[in-house]
């Protein structure tokens, strides 16, 4: 039997900020509608449904409406439905059309599970967090970002296609372990989900 821990996913509120765990990986936030009548709309294309279907069930707790569609290659696609309240999160992570991550941003407990359900994968004994190949400006600030929450990762394949924050050694993985709960349901995302 395991022991929740004090800090993980589950014990902490839900909130719309936990969803920018779907900006550090290769989620977007786009503004929607003119200056009378504004709000924004977060998406993020997943490699498998049990991503999407953990993400939606992370946006409805954060009361927003969420949407499962597809892409046209055939992978799922999650986001929210525009919304006002997303607008903030829109202007503290873009910069013009770029994506950029607050300075002040750190990734607290359930940001890391939406971060994990949207781009996590295990590889070997390590651990990896899929970064935005297409915001590459955004890597460091996101290893910073892991540093002050005391998961010091290491940057990898920056220049590829899957650049990613490596999480390895006993105590760092325990603590992502601990902050993002438990594994959906899904047998896949058992085999997905960090572990020790």
């Amino acid at each position: 039997m395991s022991q929740l821990s004090f800090f993980s996913a589950e014990s902490v509120p839900p909130a719309i900020a936990d969803l920018t765990g779907i900006l550090a990986a290769s989620g977007q936030v786009v503004l929607v509608g003119g200056a009378g009548e504004q709000g924004a709309r977060l998406s993020v294309v997943v490699d498998e449904l049990w991503r999407a279907e953990g993400l939606a069930e992370m946006i409805a707790d954060a009361d927003l409406e969420p949407e499962i569609a597809r892409t046209e290659e055939d992978s799922p696609l999650v986001r929210t439905s525009v919304d006002v309240r997303l607008v903030a999160i829109a202007a503290e992570w873009t910069r013009g059309a770029v994506k950029t991550v607050p300075p002040q941003w750190l990734p607290g407990p359930r940001e890391l599970r939406a971060w994990t359900l949207a781009a996590g994968r295990p590889e070997d004994d390590r651990y990896l967090l899929g970064l935005d190949p297409h915001a590459p400006d955004t890597h460091s600030a996101l290893a910073s970002a892991m540093m002050r929450v005391g998961i010091a990762p290491t940057l990898i394949g920056t220049r590829g296609s899957r650049p990613a924050l490596r999480i390895s050694g006993r105590r760092r993985l325990s603590r992502l372990v601990e902050n993002v709960g438990e594994p959906p349901a899904d047998p896949e995302a058992v085999v997905q989900w960090p572990r020790v």
